[in-house]
């Protein structure tokens, strides 16, 4: 897995000193926690995205969901359509600061094997979304 940079910020960013703002994706769709599985899967293939970011009512990012992720809840055996984006997120997070360097937030994907990570300001508003390409 590298690290895709989907919109550069800037031309001439230092590599080693890049940040997680030079290389996050835009926030993209977010759903509220009160949304069930199956509309969020729904929303997610109209948008032809991976992914959804999950805000509370707030508007604070709560946490990230993935349409794989969804799939199994949706399959498993505990699963009826009442089980609500908050159910499955469980604490929430992780989630990274866009002052984070890029050196770090790769090192922490890896380690907790993500494929996002949400970029949040400093009162948890969702920035953009950080991806591993495959």
């Amino acid at each position: 897995m590298t690290l895709v940079q989907m919109q550069p910020r800037s031309a001439q960013a230092d590599p080693v000193h890049r940040t997680v703002d030079d290389a996050m994706e835009t926030a993209g769709p977010q759903a509220h926690d009160d949304m069930t599985v199956e509309v969020a899967l729904s929303v997610m293939a109209s948008a032809r995205v991976g992914h959804l970011l999950v805000r509370d009512e707030d508007g604070l990012c709560t946490g990230l969901v993935t349409r794989a992720g969804l799939a199994a809840v949706r399959d498993g055996d505990a699963y009826t359509d009442r089980v609500r984006l908050r159910d499955v997120l469980g604490d929430g997070g992780p989630f990274t600061s866009p002052l984070t360097t890029m050196a770090e937030a790769e090192h922490a994907m890896r380690y907790r094997r993500l494929d996002a990570l949400p970029v949040v300001d400093e009162q948890g508003s969702a920035l953009g979304v950080l991806a591993l390409a495959r």
